[in-house]
């Protein structure tokens, strides 16, 4: 079956599929369940970061103004 035919089949462009072959030819199974295990991985961490540093954030913000409204003792 022609390539242009497959991917017509499964609604991809000729070029996504010249893109998928270009970075995956050449490797195994295993190495692409990996992959994929490993950029799952790579969200949820990113995923974390941000939540993170949001949080940082909001707590920096809080404490700068009770720094700021703190009442004088005089």
């Amino acid at each position: 079956m022609p390539v242009a035919e497959v991917c017509r089949k499964h609604g991809i462009s000729n070029g996504l599929y010249c893109q998928w072959k270009s970075r995956y030819s050449g490797v195994s199974v295993n190495e692409l369940k990996r992959i994929k295990e490993l950029e799952a991985e790579n969200t949820k961490l990113k995923r974390m970061y941000a939540d993170l540093a949001l949080e940082n954030t909001e707590i920096k913000d809080v404490l700068s103004r009770k720094l700021y409204r703190r009442p004088r003792n005089e």
